[in-house]
This record gives structure tokens, sequence and C-alpha cells, in this order.
């Protein structure tokens, strides 16, 4: 499988932004869903955002308003833009890519945001 690269995690305080970046290996494929897992400590992974290559997303509620997915097909990337985060933000985001046989995930990107 393909690996994912991902970055721009790190320590805001509440009421920050964030801009989670996530490069996809050059022999994906530019159509595949992509998107944005995270797992707050001690609980489990959950959705958070998820885009297809023609622009359709779907966002956790939690994060609706305050997150915006994209992506550039041509660089096989995702984004994620955190605005207005909240201590409950914090966890570790890995990134995904929906394949035809299996998921690709990154190793994780840390987020922590301060009270």
């Amino acid at each position: 499988q393909g690996q994912l690269v991902e970055s721009g995690g790190g320590l805001v305080q509440a009421g920050g932004s964030l801009r989670l970046s996530c490069v996809a290996s050059e022999s994906s494929f530019s159509g595949n869903v992509m998107g944005w897992y995270r797992q707050p400590p001690g609980k489990q992974r959950e959705l958070v955002a998820s885009i297809t290559s023609q622009g359709t997303t779907n966002y956790a509620d939690s994060v609706r308003g305050r997150f915006i997915i994209s992506r550039d097909n041509a660089k096989k990337t995702v984004f994620l833009q955190m605005s207005s985060l909240k201590p409950e933000d914090t966890a570790v985001y890995y990134c995904y890519e929906q394949k035809r046989i299996a998921t690709s995930w990154g190793q994780g990107t840390q987020v922590t945001v301060s009270s």
C-alpha cells in the first residue's frame, strides 16, 4: 500500500487554527476518496471529514462549521483547515485514502489544544 505523509500538527491555544496536510504516493489514484480520522486520548478513532475527487464533503457534527476539508487532485494532497479549535479537538489525526482493495493510513500527527 502507498504511504501517506502527514504534517501540520502542533500545540495551539483554544480558539486557534491549524492546517493539516496529507500527501499520497505518486502511484495513488487521484479519484480515491480521502479524509481524516482522529483518536482522542483514551477514546476510539472517529471520522472527522472526507472528500471525494469531485469535492463532495462529509463532516462529523462535532467539527462542522469549524473544520474545512479540501484537496488538490493534481498533487494528490488532502488538507484539513481547523479553526476555532477546542480542547476536545485534542487527538492524533490520521489521514486516510480509500483504495479499491484496502484503505491506506498516515502514521498520525498530534494536535493538542490547550485551554
